[in-house]
């Protein structure tokens, strides 16, 4: 997520599914619940309610929930409500949208109904919603064959509000010509440049082409199904998305987004038949259509190898840039129960210390680390398992392909250690038991896959049965081997290799695509273009009547935060623990921080590595895959992570150091400790083997990571230069990081760095300093106690904990530009401001709202064709930042930024915009928290609940003057930093380069 919009399509990613348009996730608490009354338990098998007909209605006891499930007797619309006792109600509504071609219509078709609907036509109605509701949740996504628009809320009338958006955006939206053009792709003149290709879609997918990992996943996907939809590419491929037509988007939409494709799902608290009664109002006028067919079964080509070229890597040491992988066709993924065998299958094939192929593949230093799309993959009607590495040098591919061959074989000869599979299993059982605030939502996206495909959802919620059924089924991964490996009829080889010249050919192409256009036009055809596009540019700047739009009110939010009670104590005569009593549905979490100031300033760069390579290395006396086994059985994980804040009334004092973070059942209370104290005692550094692998890999992952998330580093770059908390950050998890990781792979010299990680371990972990948090049934606090008390007898407490701090920080401005083989760029600008606890802090940060609602989305995102960009304002960093995602013209978006500036003083700060300013803020302060987190922001950066209310009362007595003034005093004129990511052709003369 980026902002006010979400930049996470990335092509066949893990999860396969763009997140795209708009992930504006947000949170928050209600002042009033509204038409929450429960009446489930009135629903009947066979029922008629509002034009739904009830056809099944079970219930799963260990998820605490009724599932219900409808069919709209008259379009025959599917319907699954999950009826549970959570005050985060989500609603979703979907349709199969299984593609022909690589235009992206589907994706294109997702942007352009959010461009306005009959009963609410306002240019991009979701995101103005943003600040009239207090949702939790707002995205929409386009899959491989579906496109679904969900949101959450915790209020009754905004989740009516929201509800109310989307069934018209979806069933009755505008579709203008010029929407399309704005969000899918046109081609316009530029004054220095001549005509050029734009559109918010055709830049997402340029920049999503250019990240090599998602190229590889893509292209390898297409290659495995070849006759079916998923050869094409949904979301677009730059070099087809212009051969769309507004006619064909149209057409499209009035077949596929109908209530005879559609699927809805409702989950939590709020009654059931009010929704039905709103939804039958909107689609009672359709009839029934028969299904559509598009061609989902690959007949099996036996095996094949393909060779394609892509972007180089340069965090990859000399030669070692290709890509290679083996895919197997698997089952059918409406087969429940096998899909989670198969899923089961490869954790325990893939993933950890103990895994066969990490051993073969990786252990022995073959290549840098697995490539993207290896993994089970059931998110296409014929699932598919893929095993390959990137990071790997051209003459070692038949070596690679040799080791998976042998491994398999091993691996259906001799299956899996039975603990690890019972570890896999108490994995998947605990995960199901602990408590999260989106849990409705996770629930969602786990069924959806299969339910456009017909499969029952509710056949996903039985997770106990699967796993019951696993475990009584005798040999069942040995079968799986012969099945789809051993018995294979259907396997691709796929490579590719790295071409220096890649990013240079998409330009040509790109070029020559604009060439064939042109010639296609008469002078007069050209005329009309500009006309076009100067009538797009207009209504892009037009002052449009939002009042059409639900909107809370200010009397939605509660005046009062939420209080979490905590006790605090002292364990082993001096260690700091915050308890807290909650329903942890048999749980116990645990938290420890860990700090040393702004001391050792020199070790923070090892501080990643060494947080991983502890959950990595292994022991002096045991192997990790020995201890990983054991983690996963008696444990939820164990996490260790740098951890920086800054001191709330001073932006020079800092803290640093590590956090700790694990979980379990009660029942496993003192077996969670004492691996925590294992880790933490005995981890061996000096294992070069596996230190070598595991800096391979973060090297290559977080380089790769850059194309993603560019927008993050831009962010922390351009911040590093303004205050010691994001110096550390950058050192810690910035492009400085990115550099130390690449330069570390290159020189090889792992007997320096396990000395570092040795001193790291001496001057963090340290008795005097460490504080921790436990959160726990009443039930369990004795035991956790007890735990504590002796973990901490072993605990490290150096004779000498006095040490200097680190050299005095001193601010500094200046302009940043780091070079990327990337088709789209990412701009960023820092100011420094004010403490957490300075009454200008709460006024800062709803400028950053108004200024992106009000300003920033229209210049960014509609005018510019960035996929997103905005501002925020980090409260305690109390760094006040401008940014843009994927953005075409980076530089251009650097004077944007500054225009804000100009806005905000020139503006008439309405009351409806300041109102809607706050909603969004209250929304993002109200979030439902897992019961891990509750009463953490107090342990983790000193933000104690009478702070919070402070501050929420200071957000309500905010006024416009307020926003000009803070606006005036720390932006208009003020010292800031400039970055940028993006391509080498950028024009950056006079900007410090940085590179990677």
């Amino acid at each position: 997520m980026v902002g006010t919009v979400s930049c996470a399509r990335i092509l066949q990613a893990t999860s396969r599914a763009r997140l795209s348009t708009f992930s504006l996730k947000r949170s928050s608490h209600l002042a009033r619940h509204f038409s929450s009354t429960r009446s489930s338990n009135d629903i009947a098998l066979g029922q008629q309610l509002h034009g739904f007909l009830v056809e099944d209605i079970q219930s799963v006891s260990e998820l605490k929930l009724k599932a219900i499930r409808l069919r709209h007797e008259r379009t025959g619309m599917e319907w699954l409500h999950i009826d549970r006792d959570d005050a985060n109600n989500v609603f979703s509504i979907g349709f199969n949208t299984s593609v022909s071609d690589s235009t992206g219509v589907p994706h294109i078709l997702e942007h352009t109904t959010l461009c306005g609907s009959e009963k609410y036509p306002v240019r991009d109605p979701f995101f103005k919603m943003l600040n009239r509701s207090l949702s939790t949740f707002m995205n929409a996504w386009t899959a491989h064959d579906y496109t679904q628009y969900p949101f959450s809320t915790q209020n009754g009338q905004d989740y009516e509000n929201l509800q109310s958006v989307y069934l018209d955006a979806v069933f009755r939206p505008l579709l203008r010509e010029m929407d399309f053009r704005q969000e899918g792709w046109r081609m316009e003149r530029e004054k220095d440049l001549g005509w050029q290709i734009k559109g918010v879609v055709y830049n997402e997918m340029k920049g999503a082409f250019s990240d090599a990992g998602s190229l590889f996943a893509s292209r390898a996907e297409q290659q495995m199904f070849p006759g079916t939809t998923y050869q094409y590419e949904s979301g677009g491929d730059p070099q087809v998305i212009p051969d769309l037509t507004y006619e064909q988007l149209k057409e499209f939409h009035a077949r596929r987004y109908h209530p005879s494709n559609a699927r809805a799902y409702s989950y939590g608290s709020f009654a059931l038949a009010p929704q039905l009664q709103r939804v039958d109002t909107v689609i009672s006028g359709y009839t029934r259509l028969p299904p559509i067919e598009v061609p989902m079964d690959v007949q099996p080509f036996g095996e094949k190898m393909v060779t394609e070229f892509g972007p180089c890597e340069s965090a990859s040491a000399g030669d070692k840039q290709t890509k290679f992988s083996i895919s197997y066709l698997a089952n059918d993924m409406r087969n429940v129960y096998e899909t989670f065998a198969m899923s089961v299958f490869s954790g325990l094939l893939l993933h950890g210390a103990a895994a066969p192929m990490h051993q073969a593949l990786l252990d022995t230093h073959m290549g840098s680390d697995y490539s993207s799309n290896t993994g089970y993959s059931p998110f296409t009607r014929r699932a598919s398992l893929t095993v390959g590495l990137q990071g790997l040098a051209d003459a070692d591919i038949p070596m690679v392909e040799q080791r998976i061959s042998e491994t398999m074989a091993r691996v259906g000869e001799q299956g899996f250690e039975q603990r690890r599979v019972d570890a896999a299993l108490a994995s998947v059982e605990l995960a199901y038991k602990h408590k999260t605030g989106d849990f409705g939502m996770r629930l969602m996206q786990s069924v959806s896959t299969g339910w456009f495909h017909g499969v029952d959802p509710v056949e996903y919620l039985r997770v106990s049965e699967n796993v019951e059924r696993l475990r009584a089924d005798t040999g069942v991964f040995s079968k799986l081997v012969e099945k789809y490996v051993t018995k294979s009829n259907h396997k691709l080889k796929f490579v590719m290799l790295a071409d220096p010249r890649y990013m240079q050919g998409l330009d040509e192409k790109e070029h020559e695509l604009i060439q064939t256009k042109l010639a296609q036009l008469s002078p007069g055809d050209l005329d009309v273009l500009d006309a076009k596009n100067a009538e797009l540019a207009a209504e892009q700047g037009r002052t449009e009547d939002l009042s059409v739009l639900p909107t809370l009110t200010l009397d939605d939010v509660a005046p009062t935060a939420r209080r979490f009670a905590v006790d605090m104590g002292v364990c082993a005569e001096s260690v700091p623990v915050q308890w807290r009593t909650s329903a942890t549905n048999g749980i116990s979490y645990v938290r420890a921080i860990n700090a040393v100031r702004d001391k050792y300033p020199e070790l923070w760069p090892y501080m990643n590595l060494f947080c991983e390579a502890l959950t990595y290395q292994g022991t002096r006396s045991r192997t990790m895959a020995s201890i990983e086994t054991d983690m996963r059985l008696y444990t939820g994980g164990i996490s260790f992570a740098p951890f920086v804040t800054t001191d709330l009334g001073n932006l020079g004092h800092i803290e640093a150091g590590i956090s700790m973070g694990t979980h379990s059942l009660d029942s496993n209370i003192e077996r969670m400790y004492a691996l925590l104290e294992e880790l933490i005692l005995q981890t061996d550094f000096t294992n070069e083997s596996r230190l070598q692998a595991l800096v391979a890999s973060m090297a290559t992952n977080m380089y790769n990571d850059v194309a993603g998330s560019g927008h993050a580093y831009a962010r922390r770059l351009a911040a590093s230069t303004l205050t010691p908390e994001m110096r550390a950050v950058e050192a810690l998890d910035g492009l400085a990081q990115v550099r130390f990781l690449g330069d570390m792979r290159r020189s090889g010299d792992l007997q320096h760095v396990a000395k570092q990680l040795e001193n790291v371990r001496r001057v963090v972990f340290d008795r005097s300093t460490l504080r921790t948090a436990v959160t726990a049934n009443a039930s369990g606090v004795d035991a956790n106690q007890r735990a504590l008390e002796q973990m901490l007898k072993a605990y490290p407490s150096p004779a000498d904990s006095m040490v200097e701090d680190g050299p005095r920080f001193e601010a500094q401005t200046g302009q940043y530009f780091c070079p990327l083989p990337v088709a789209t760029g990412y701009a960023a600008q820092a100011t420094r401001c004010v403490p957490f606890v300075h009454p200008d802090s709460v006024k800062l940060q709803i400028l950053a709202k108004l200024m992106t609602s009000g300003f920033l989305h229209r210049e960014i995102r509609e005018r510019n064709g960035a996929y997103g960009g905005g501002a925020s304002y980090s409260a305690i960093q109390g760094i006040f930042s401008f940014y843009s995602y994927r953005d075409p013209v980076p530089c251009d978006t650097l004077a944007t930024f500054t225009k804000a500036v100009e806005w905000i003083d020139s503006h008439d700060v309405l009351e409806r915009e300041l109102r809607e300013a706050k909603l969004s803020v209250f929304g993002d302060l109200d979030a439902p928290l897992s019961a891990a987190d509750e009463g953490m922001a107090g342990f983790m950066s000193g933000v104690s609940d009478d702070m919070r209310q402070e501050r929420r009362d200071g957000f309500f007595a905010v006024e416009a003057k307020d926003l000009k003034d803070v606006a005036e005093r720390y932006l208009a004129g003020a010292k800031h930093t400039n970055a940028v990511i993006g391509p080498e052709s950028l024009d950056m003369s006079g900007w410090t380069r940085v590179q990677v």
